[in-house]
């Protein structure tokens, strides 16, 4: 019986280490689709096994924390990666920068996904969002709103809590300040962000509470599911959550950062229809319903409800500028990170 090149490609893969994340794979089926994907497991197989129960195409898995773009890239026209699920849009622009994306000629993706929150050219479509929001001491910090440029506010020196200044997620941040300032006004601020650091960038979002709650800074930047996820899901750091507040923050005449976890078509996709029926329905009303109440993140397609511990928040008013705009200076953002020691 002679093997297809789709499954001696999905070998090398699984040689090369990666692993494979839903139950009970068999690959050489008609009615399938193969998914390289960022996402952790479980929010994956949430969202997917109800796309097979919908469907009837069985959805191949493969997960890695890092260099799916390349791996895609390096398996070239034989690669059986249909569609790659990932978030931050700084992931979204290296796939496309790799050259592994094919444009989606989809007028249900058009109408579901806001221009803001989709490549132009069809090369990848937003399905969620996250926004970067400030966590602030609920008892030392009274004050309810905030502007991101006041992060370099000389009152908060050695009150601020940070993970690295090269993190994805903070990088987009940054990119998005010099999107609206420029980067000579994005580097003086990052000097000032930097004079305001209570200690060395380290940790995550959640350790930027966890020192929140133990006085050693007052205020902190995160992602809005953190928060909710510490909140409602996880015993061991309630108390964190307890010990602070979620204020959103803008820019100066803008709004509040939004990033994006994303999807795009593969190149090469051996099974191109089935992979845009999953990129359709990921932007539905049940795929987005699963986002909202499984990861805590905000729906794109407008009507779907936001889960209320992120509703507590308040009304998220997202920034306008676009992020593929965004995406534009991500290089630019690291190079200033680095320019200023941010995280020395």
């Amino acid at each position: 019986m002679m093997v297809s090149s789709v499954t001696r490609a999905i070998a090398r893969v699984l040689l090369a280490g990666l692993v494979i994340s839903a139950p009970g794979i068999a690959f050489a089926q008609s009615a399938e689709v193969n998914v390289y994907s960022y996402r952790e497991a479980k929010l994956a197989q949430s969202l997917l096994e109800p796309f097979t129960q919908a469907t009837g195409i069985k959805v191949n898995v493969i997960s890695a924390s890092s260099g799916l773009e390349q791996r895609i890239a390096t398996e070239g026209a034989n690669s059986p990666a249909d569609v790659l699920l990932t978030v931050d849009i700084g992931r979204l622009a290296d796939a496309v920068n790799a050259g592994v994306a094919q444009p989606i000629k989809s007028a249900l993706l058009d109408k579901a996904v806001p221009a803001q929150y989709r490549d132009p050219n069809g090369l990848w479509y937003g399905i969620s969002m996250r926004a970067r929001v400030v966590y602030a001491s609920k008892e030392r910090v009274k004050q309810t709103a905030i502007t991101y440029e006041e992060l370099a506010d000389p009152k908060w020196k050695g009150k601020i809590c940070i993970r690295s200044g090269q993190h994805a997620y903070n990088n987009a941040l940054f990119a998005a300040f010099i999107a609206h300032h420029g980067e000579a006004k994005t580097e003086e601020w990052l000097k000032g962000v930097k004079a305001n650091l209570a200690q060395k960038p380290s940790g995550g979002d959640r350790e930027v509470a966890r020192d929140i709650a133990a006085g050693k800074c007052d205020i902190g930047l995160g992602n809005t599911y953190y928060w909710a996820l510490m909140r409602d899901k996880e015993a061991d750091k309630k108390a964190w959550a307890d010990a602070t507040k979620v204020i959103l923050p803008t820019f100066a005449g803008g709004g509040t950062h939004v990033n994006l976890s994303g999807v795009l078509l593969a190149k090469n996709a051996p099974n191109k229809a089935n992979a845009i029926k999953l990129i359709e329905w990921l932007v539905g009303d049940k795929a987005q319903h699963i986002y909202a109440d499984a990861n805590y993140e905000y729906p794109v397609l407008s009507g779907v409800p936001i889960n209320p511990t992120i509703a507590s928040y308040g009304k998220l008013k997202a920034d306008p500028i676009s992020i593929a705009k965004i995406a534009e200076y991500k290089k630019a953002a690291a190079n200033l990170v680095d320019k200023v020691g941010f995280d020395n």
